[in-house]
């Protein structure tokens, strides 16, 4: 169903770097994710941005640090198994499960996808 360009405005698309990522207890296919998505605090100190995704399946944690994602970064915070999210991740999804989008060469985080 095709949507106004203008509601499509309203989606805040950033780069993101994966600083840490971790398994969330008790679940299988969530990982909990620390991102550099350009988020300055009031002295103008880049500050984490958690972020929970369901890919836990298919990517180890440990493999994916220092990974330079796409996330939506203006969603409303959902809460996830106690936990917060700040965000979402894209990814494609095919029959081995997601895939991530990444921008095709080093881009700082915090930079606008247009």
């Amino acid at each position: 169903m095709p949507i106004p360009f203008s509601d499509f405005e309203k989606v805040e698309l950033r780069v993101a770097k994966i600083l840490a990522a971790e398994r969330v207890e008790g679940s299988s296919k969530l990982l909990k994710l620390s991102l550099d998505a350009g988020d300055k605090d009031e002295a103008g100190t880049s500050v984490p941005r958690q972020v929970l995704a369901g890919i836990g399946k298919v990517y180890d944690p440990a493999a994916i640090v220092g990974r330079e994602i796409v996330i939506v970064a203006n969603l409303e915070p959902r809460m996830l198994m106690g936990l917060e999210s700040n965000g979402m991740l894209l990814a494609a999804s095919d029959d081995t499960g997601p895939v991530f989008l990444m921008p095709e060469r080093e881009t700082p985080p915090g930079s606008a996808i247009h």
